[in-house]
């Protein structure tokens, strides 16, 4: 708990100098930058009343990063509202031309006066559903320039929309998904078995689409938890008081899948802000077996707004392992599942994602 503490300020965040982390001139400190998740920007004045540089927290860090590079506001300002999601460092946004576009401003190794900015094919809406509001954003691969990349949007309800932006007249494949469960849930890609995967609300079925075979009638799981903890019936009262999402997240590394669900309850302080109760991590296995565990290993998750993903503590200077890291609009928390103990912090996020660790070519 102490380490907990110690690694996770709460209140008003100190912010300290960096120093200059340029697109083009990055320290060879930052080839093995930690995830990180964007504070706020710095207006950088009447010149340029749209851009401000980037204020950061990296994952195994104690304070506030202040970097050089320039980005939108529109970015990081929650008031904009032009964000939908976030994927292998690209961000996602959808204005008022109904355009989605995935841009890299918020990459740190990203070039701040040449960013890259790649435009979806319009948005068509199946009958009875909608486009307008969009659960999440995911990536086959870490770059949608890749020939092969293929990007899915979840909007909320039965719509999955799937495309592939570098190929010549890309268009939308549109898939209407039948079973209500998947409705409000995120969708993830699995490297592991090539599907776009999303796991229906409860946690007991997961849907699997291809592009080439699902596009119809998703490949369909359902889950038998195991080995689950006895509750006190204060515990399960909690618990069950709790807004709960469940997640998937893969491990590239040791190939292993988990199922993450996430209680959070709203605060007693007379202010709407939801908290982080509790965290229950299950890892999946082939048969369908979904076993709780208090033990990812060399692991720490990564739950935001953004994909979830998976890093190996190890190979990422001051990383915990074991760890799972949350962070939504209002609340950024650290959760060691070794004893489920939890530190969090209460504050507004307008970009709340959990970026990778950048990749820089070399």
């Amino acid at each position: 708990m102490a380490m907990l503490l110690s690694r996770l300020r709460l209140g008003k965040p100190v912010f300290v100098r960096s120093s200059l982390l340029h697109s083009n001139a990055l320290s060879n400190s930052l080839l093995q930058n930690p995830p990180y998740h964007v504070f706020t920007a710095d207006p950088c004045g009447p010149r340029y009343p749209d851009l401000g540089k980037l204020i950061i927290f990296e994952a195994n860090g104690y304070d506030s990063t202040h970097l050089e590079k320039k980005v939108p506001m529109e970015l990081v300002d929650g008031k904009a509202r032009v964000t939908i999601g976030s994927s292998h460092g690209w961000v996602a946004t959808l204005k008022d031309d109904g355009i989605v576009r995935l841009q890299d401003d918020l990459n740190l190794v990203a070039s701040d006066t040449d960013p890259k900015r790649i435009p979806l094919p319009p948005l068509v809406t199946l009958p009875h559903c909608q486009t307008k509001v969009v659960t999440n954003v995911a990536m086959s691969s870490s770059s949608p320039e890749d020939e092969d990349c293929v990007v899915a949007l979840k909007f909320l309800g039965p719509q999955l929309s799937l495309c592939r932006p570098a190929q010549r007249n890309s268009e939308w494949t549109n898939i209407r998904i039948e079973n209500p469960c998947f409705y409000s849930s995120p969708v993830m890609f699995s490297k592991k078995d090539g599907t776009f995967r999303i796991l229906g609300s409860g946690g007991h079925l997961i849907g699997s689409w291809d592009l080439h075979k699902h596009k119809n009638k998703p490949k369909i799981q359902r889950l038998r938890f195991k080995n689950l903890p006895e509750l006190t019936k204060t515990k399960r009262e909690l618990l069950h008081s709790c807004c709960t999402s469940e997640h998937l997240v893969e491990s590239r590394t040791t190939n292993e899948t988990f199922l993450v669900k996430w209680y959070r309850k709203d605060t007693s302080s007379g202010v709407v802000k939801m908290k982080t109760r509790a965290v229950m991590v299950f890892k999946l296995y082939e048969e369908g077996k979904a076993v709780y565990t208090q033990d990812i290993g060399d692991l720490c998750i990564f739950l935001s707004k953004s994909e979830p993903f998976c890093v190996t503590a190890s190979s990422l200077p001051g990383m915990c392992p074991n760890e799972v890291h949350t962070l939504d609009v209002d609340e950024h928390a650290l959760v060691d599942l070794s004893d489920s103990s939890i530190i969090s912090g209460i504050c507004t996020f307008g970009s709340p994602y959990y970026f990778p660790p950048p990749k820089i070519d070399s």
